[in-house]
């Protein structure tokens, strides 16, 4: 059933012009980060002046005010007026997701978005009358170039995976134990990145041996700049589509499907099975669409991003369930998680 607007939203538009002005919301919190605000505010021993924070961060009084009202606003800081003056604070959401210092820090989400994602969506008109990603018109490279979008730079290549990784901050112990997968001994994360996702699949099931598969760049990397002196979790190098894959009881594919074409996708989980003894199988971990068409909206959010990124989109359930049994798996299960991102589980 479609929803009926109330007489009010129809003599005056709130909630649409909020949708209007909602990209100029985003580049208030782009900003803030880039510029440290957050980072300042947390490891202040109180409340700072608009005029402390400017000079801090070598910005203008002028602008750093306004900045400061706006993420006022918008419920990301507090203000007190002392002695006349205004003093600004963080709120506990500004200081567990948005400073670098903290566990759950989205902060490297956050800049990928404003310095990468951004500029693709800018050209969303010309992806929606061509049907092809924007790669080449954002950043000079041919539509079909996936991987050398991502990985153009190392500066690139390491936002991206801060990127990836901050996902799993949030997501990942609920993509982990989305199922109960105690029973398989080798789990390989194909695409694994920075091993977030991994290191959650250890520590739900530390008798199990996990690996990270990926391109040796990408494996380099995460050693370097990702991985604990500790870790639970090996990391192998390879490519996934073109080179032999580690033997494995599970596979897991996540924020892999929905980058490529349903031809490419299939290819890979053909070989994916063929790899597969008799109760192995395949987890993968997608941004799922209703089969209604009606959300959920980050879902539809995410296809127009596969839509200007890569040569892939997102999918409804019944989608991935045909996509794996024409790869030969069977028994699909399917997990929504109520977050971001969500499960689905076949075996041979």
């Amino acid at each position: 059933m479609a929803e009926h607007l109330s007489q009010s939203e129809l003599d005056y538009p709130f909630r649409l012009l909020e949708y209007v002005h909602g990209f100029q919301l985003s580049q208030v919190i782009f900003s803030a980060c880039e510029l440290g605000v957050f980072d300042l505010l947390l490891g202040a021993p109180g409340p700072l002046s608009a005029q402390h924070v400017s000079q801090e961060l070598g910005t203008s009084l002028d602008g750093t005010e306004r900045l400061l009202d706006a993420l006022v606003g918008i419920h990301i800081l507090d203000v007190e007026k002392t002695g006349g003056a205004a003093v600004y604070s963080s709120t506990e959401v500004a200081n567990l997701y948005l400073a670098r210092g903290s566990a759950k820090s989205l902060h490297a989400m956050i800049l990928y978005q404003a310095q990468t994602i951004y500029p693709l969506w800018s050209n969303m008109p010309d992806a929606i009358r061509k049907g092809k990603n924007q790669n080449e018109k954002t950043f000079g490279l041919p539509p079909e170039e996936i991987f050398q979008a991502i990985y153009r730079s190392e500066e690139e290549m390491l936002k991206f995976m801060g990127m990836m990784n901050s996902s799993w901050v949030l997501d990942g112990h609920d993509i982990a134990t989305a199922f109960n997968l105690s029973g398989f001994e080798r789990i390989v994360d194909l695409g694994g990145c920075t091993g977030a996702l991994a290191r959650e699949m250890a520590k739900a099931y530390p008798s199990s041996s996990v690996t990270v598969f990926d391109l040796p760049e990408v494996v380099e990397a995460a050693k370097k700049h990702f991985s604990l002196e500790d870790d639970a979790v090996a990391f192998q190098s390879g490519d996934f589509f073109s080179g032999e894959i580690p033997a494995a009881d599970l596979f897991v594919l996540a924020r892999i499907i929905q980058d490529w074409t349903e031809e490419k996708c299939l290819a890979l989980l053909r070989k994916i099975y063929h790899l597969c003894k008799p109760g192995g199988g395949v987890l993968l971990v997608e941004v799922m669409l209703f089969e209604n068409r009606r959300g959920p909206f980050m879902a539809q959010i995410s296809s127009l991003n596969m839509l200007v990124r890569t040569a892939g989109r997102e999918r409804p359930p019944s989608q991935y369930s045909h996509m794996l049994n024409q790869a030969g798996f069977h028994n699909v299960q399917i997990c929504r998680t109520g977050k971001t991102y969500d499960a689905i589980l076949a075996t041979r």
